[in-house]
């Protein structure tokens, strides 16, 4: 268990310290905003694989048993993710790095979350949570959880900083917390439709990811899957 954590703090640890403004600045300065992206993501990823890997040798400690009607709620709430997730892979998402900044209203998802692949990550550590209560799956699930919202919120504020009134009007538009656009009038309800390609790229991504959802890790069969199999 120590080094399994010892693992998922360098993995929050590190993504917050080479987030900071003069860190960053001083790493993209000598190796580019792409040398910079690529070492970014490289140290994340071995932190998180190796926290996963060494998760096997962890002794399971259960805290808790999930109520059958959260078993039923899981299946929604991924698919929800998994729509978020593929309609966040576009030029529009102006949170993503390299996106030109233009006045364009937000459009799909982002009337939904200005932060759809950030919440998608908290969405999937939040279900993982709820339905394992297993403590090494809750700590990393807590870990990813915590990293995609704070990371949304640091998001804002550095492009704030950097794009002032630009940001400030998309801001105006849009919400960091799903929904809240349209539950304070910034969207109309009908923006929830997050339009055709997100929805079925989402529905595709989340069949295959239940799919392969028992060969990894060795983890549960999940519907629609264990329905087919009865």
């Amino acid at each position: 268990m120590t080094l399994y954590l010892t693992l998922l703090l360098a993995f929050v640890g590190t993504r917050i310290l080479l987030a900071a403004s003069p860190i960053r600045e001083g790493l993209v300065a000598r190796l580019g905003e792409r040398g910079f992206q690529g070492l970014y993501s490289v140290v994340a990823l071995a932190l998180l694989f190796g926290a996963i890997h060494v998760r096997g040798a962890v002794e399971p400690e259960p805290l808790w048993v999930a109520p059958v009607g959260i078993w039923h709620l899981a299946p929604l709430l991924m698919l929800v993710a998994a729509i978020l997730l593929v309609g966040s892979l576009t030029p529009a998402n102006k949170a993503l790095p390299g996106v030109p900044q233009t006045g364009a209203p937000p459009s799909g998802v982002l009337r939904i979350t200005r932060h759809p692949m950030m919440w998608a990550f908290a969405i999937w550590a939040c279900v993982h949570a709820l339905v394992s209560g297993e403590l090494r799956v809750v700590l990393l699930a807590c870990a990813i959880g915590f990293l995609a919202l704070a990371g949304a919120a640091h998001q804002d504020v550095k492009k704030r900083r950097l794009l002032g009134d630009g940001w400030a009007i998309y801001e105006a538009q849009t919400s960091y917390w799903p929904l809240g656009a349209q539950l304070s009038g910034r969207q109309p309800w009908r923006a929830l439709w997050p339009g055709l390609v997100p929805v079925l790229g989402g529905i595709l991504l989340f069949l295959l990811m239940t799919f392969l959802h028992p060969m990894l890790l060795n983890a549960p069969v999940v519907p629609p899957w264990g329905f087919l199999g009865r």
